[in-house]
């Protein structure tokens, strides 16, 4: 079916004051994230990496929501999923490859952390950690300082819906309502923690929520794009007019393996993941923006063939990099007095 059958809806973007680069962009970013993780999978399996958590099936909506973010001042706490969010304000594939082989000049950690756990000063990406669900608190604590410093910046922050259920969550979206902050914080719901199903971990919708803690709440498709960036643009306009934090369910579904560690067969079906895979956003945006007449199997060809170099340059490059030195472990770790007395 046309994602385009009548006049309204070809003006969908417009609507948005999204440009037509703009649609374009996006679509980069979500097949560069998509390429990368399929990239990352291989790897794995052919032990060139140890260990990588996958976020196909979650790239359009973590596009859009950064597209509808301001990516020069805003903070962000991304989960471990979030290639496509992280590549969309600033990282690179070169920043990800020294973060999957655990070298000196990752950005994230200098080769310390697992890979998926995102950190950029620069980038204002607030490191993250394994323990989930511990980067709303933090998320709520930069959108008290923004309050508190009367900055006009936003912080956003995205969760499974596994760890929805955790403490932190709970205690971080009722500050952030009682002090009605600007904090966004965004659950991306893919049906699975691990490989408990989401009926099991919750009996409602995770946006329902918000109107206990008294504050805005909305459910979206994760895997329509525009809705998605609409749903955080006007989050973000209301919480930098003091109107306090939203919380966002953003429903998709984890195509992939929960990780390379895990067998997702053992507690779904082939016939459940083809099912989604089928309803996939990533092909929906392209028909979105080829019926546009942006978009066609040419400028297809030629965008991959240019992400497979990128690819190819950025991984041989991460590869051939230095590992950490062994002294560097104790690195930030302590204080240096020496420092100090300056």
């Amino acid at each position: 079916m046309s994602l385009l059958s009548s006049t309204s809806q070809q003006a969908r973007h417009q609507q948005l004051e999204l440009g037509d680069e703009a649609l374009v962009a996006m679509y980069t970013q979500m097949l560069t994230a998509r390429m990368f993780d399929e990239r990352m999978m291989l790897m794995q399996r052919a032990g060139k990496v140890n260990f990588h958590v996958s976020g196909i099936g979650q790239e359009v909506a973590q596009v859009a929501a950064a597209f509808a973010l301001d990516r020069d001042n805003d903070y962000f706490l991304p989960y471990y999923r979030d290639y496509g969010f992280v590549l969309s304000v600033g990282m690179t594939l070169r920043d990800l490859f020294l973060s999957a082989f655990a070298k000196a000049e990752d950005p994230n950690s200098g080769g310390r952390q697992m890979p998926g756990h995102f950190g950029s000063k620069k980038l204002r990406i607030v490191t993250g950690s394994s323990p989930v669900t511990t980067q709303v608190p933090h998320a709520v604590g930069f959108a008290l300082a923004a309050k508190m410093k009367q900055k006009n910046f936003v912080s956003f922050v995205t969760f499974g819906e596994g760890s929805s259920n955790q403490g932190d969550f709970h205690e971080g979206c009722n500050f952030a309502a009682v002090h009605k902050l600007p904090v966004i914080l965004m659950c991306e719901n893919n049906q699975y923690a691990i490989s408990v199903p989401v009926h099991k971990q919750v009996a409602g919708k995770i946006s329902d929520r918000a109107l206990g803690y008294g504050m805005h709440g909305e459910r979206v498709d994760g895997n329509d794009a525009l809705e998605v960036y609409r749903v955080v643009k006007e989050a973000r306009e209301r919480a930098i007019r003091g109107e306090g934090p939203t919380l966002i369910e953003a429903m998709m579904y984890r195509i992939s393996p929960h990780s390379t560690s895990d067998n997702d067969l053992a507690y779904r079906t082939k016939e459940e993941v083809e099912h989604h895979r089928a309803l996939d956003g990533l092909p929906r945006f392209r028909m979105y923006i080829q019926e546009l007449g942006l978009w066609d199997d040419e400028k297809e060809h030629a965008l991959r063939e240019e992400i497979k170099k990128q690819l190819d340059e950025a991984s041989s490059y991460a590869d051939k990099a230095p590992f950490p030195t062994p002294e560097s472990v104790l690195d930030h770790v302590y204080a240096d007095a020496r420092k100090e007395e300056k």
